[in-house]
């Protein structure tokens, strides 16, 4: 905490005894806080944002969390261990440089990635490869998790506009139908997409059909005719969302520095998607929803007629300042292994650079269908979380059309677990009843959780 308040007296061009005067302590005992000799205490702490006008959450141990979860992905592969003990120091200390090495990493391993592109496709040996941008999904999913999930200006629009337009929870459809005709002249037909009136907006659920087309010149939305009356507010929301809330979309996406055009449109696609989600399922309604029934995913899906996955996704959102909801890490993957979803509103994350842990709850889904799954997991790290896994199916609708099924995870730090109705059971203070799961194969640093060989392998390295 010393380090960051130094840090933020230095931004703001104050003397120590300047800014003691504005916090009303002594320069000597401010000396000893910017020395990590006392803490940082509320009072003090309350002092700091009225004084200096800066979120508490600046001093949030999460993103702290976060880089020490970043900087042992990156340093967990070196010849030479590093004690996780070092790895806090320089997240605690020396913020700024631990997040240089990552962006030093990252673009090595951009490079190395572009250079085996290359050499693959050219048949060549590889050389030298320039450094390679980022992935234009990487680009926006970095976006968001910098953001917690949780974008205010949207956020906040959408509740007003769901007040404003008088809608109500689980019958949103009609309303943004209406919506869409009476002010913007949009029709909204509820059938197959004929493909006429090419160039138009589109949503996809993965590669097929569209579940949503606009005819910008006809005026016309075609709707699927397999989507649910949920499914079906959420298409309509997303329409409005480039119609009502373009500008503040495109000022986000412009913000962000993308490096190229196209991490630019998929930006403006998942802030449109977001805001619909927000539009259907309004902050406070759904926070105080929320917290009302324990996050009970059914039930909560039931009042507001929406999915399991959109309950979920939804629930990672909840970080306004001001009225937090319990910080979860939302997950979709298949049986595979890839992740088509990933979004944080905590420090969580799996590894970027390889497959996730087999030892984790969210695969048991695939053997248990339409179940749900519960898992507390300590990660080596030593900090413990609650998990929720259940499966879902997309089907296309018709006989003999392939279904494609995924798993859901949602996950929250332990301390979070009692706030949960699915931690009814469990042996929340029993530290033996988690079970040790890593970020991944590639980097885990638990020869028990690997496969033999792997295990020979790695213990080989070691010594």
């Amino acid at each position: 905490m010393g380090v960051r308040l130094r840090r933020l007296r230095e931004e703001r061009g104050l003397t120590q005894v300047a800014l003691a005067r504005l916090l009303e302590i002594s320069p000597s005992y401010l000396n000893q806080i910017e020395q990590n000799q006392r803490p940082l205490t509320v009072p003090v702490l309350l002092r700091i944002s009225a004084a200096l006008g800066v979120n508490v959450q600046r001093f949030s141990d999460d993103d702290e969390a976060r880089l020490v979860a970043d900087l042992r992905e990156t340093l967990g592969g070196m010849a030479e261990p590093v004690a996780l003990a070092e790895v806090r120091e320089l997240a605690a200390n020396m913020p700024a440089v631990a997040r240089a090495l990552l962006t030093l990493d990252r673009r090595w391993r951009e490079a190395e990635e572009r250079a085996d592109a290359l050499a693959a496709r050219l048949g060549e040996d590889r050389g030298a490869a320039p450094f390679a941008a980022p992935m234009p999904y990487e680009e926006v999913r970095d976006f968001f998790y910098a953001r917690h999930n949780h974008v205010a200006e949207l956020d906040d629009l959408a509740e007003r506009l769901f007040e404003a337009w008088m809608l109500q929870p689980g019958r949103t459809a009609d309303g943004l139908a209406a919506r869409l005709a009476q002010v913007h002249g949009v029709r909204v037909v509820r059938d197959e997409p004929d493909g006429e009136g090419g160039g138009g907006t589109e949503g996809r659920e993965d590669e097929g059909a569209p579940l949503r087309a606009f005819d910008p010149v006809a005026r016309v939305l075609r709707l699927s005719p397999l989507l649910e009356p949920g499914q079906q507010a959420f298409q309509l929301a997303t329409q409005l969302a480039f119609l009502e809330a373009g500008e503040q979309i495109d000022r986000l996406a412009a913000g962000a520095g993308f490096r190229s055009e196209q991490a630019g449109a998929l930006a403006r696609i998942g802030l449109a998607n977001y805001f619909a989600g927000a539009l259907v399922l309004p902050y406070r309604r759904f926070l105080e929803a929320a917290e009302g029934l324990r996050y009970d995913i059914d039930r909560l899906g039931r009042r507001f007629g929406v999915g399991f996955e959109t309950v979920c996704h939804r629930l990672s959102t909840l970080q306004r300042p001001d009225a937090r909801g319990v910080p979860f890490f939302f997950v979709r993957v298949d049986r595979a292994g890839n992740i088509s979803k990933r979004q944080s509103a905590t420090d969580f994350h799996f590894s970027r650079v390889g497959g996730t842990c087999p030892l984790w709850n969210v695969y048991e889904a695939f053997a248990q269908p339409g179940r749900i799954l519960t898992q507390l997991a300590s990660m080596p790290d030593g900090r413990t979380y609650l998990w929720i896994a259940r499966s879902v199916t997309h089907g296309r609708g018709g006989y003999g059309e392939p279904e494609k099924r995924f798993a859901i995870g949602l996950g929250c730090d332990l301390h979070h677990a009692a706030r949960l109705v699915y931690a009814k059971g469990l042996k929340l203070d029993d530290p033996e009843a988690p079970t040790p799961i890593g970020a991944g194969c590639k980097v885990c640093d638990r020869p028990a959780s690997m496969r033999p060989r792997e295990a020979r392998y790695f213990m080989k390295r070691a010594w």
